[in-house]
């Protein structure tokens, strides 16, 4: 399948290679929807899968503070999509693909001085 379909989401650019993945977003029949979330790439370890540090904000009442929290979340990653460990990328809400994966790399984030 060449044809690239359009996954709905404002800002993100559709890759340029092609797959045959059946759960790529792009090229597959994979559908995203719910929670879309900014994160770095800490392993590519896993076949087909990435690791990603999603940090955040969480409040503390009895300080009053904010404080920085941190999650990894495992992701699928098509294999169209060029991706290294450390870069900023942008993961989507989908079904569940396996027992922990529940997100798919959707492409590359721009960095902070982009």
């Amino acid at each position: 399948m060449s044809l690239t379909r359009n996954i709905g989401i404002p800002g993100i650019k559709p890759p340029e290679r092609s797959c045959n993945d059946p759960n790529c977003p792009y090229h597959g029949h994979l559908k995203v929807r719910g929670l879309i979330l900014r994160g770095r790439i800490v392993s590519l370890k896993m076949n087909g899968t990435a690791v990603v540090e999603h940090s955040y904000l969480h409040y503390n009442k009895k300080y009053k503070r904010y404080e920085w929290r941190r999650s990894k979340i495992h992701a699928h990653k098509p294999p169209c999509v060029d991706v290294k460990v450390g870069d900023m990328v942008i993961i989507g809400e989908t079904r569940p693909i396996s027992k922990t994966v529940s997100f798919v790399v959707l492409g590359r984030a721009k960095e902070e001085g982009e």
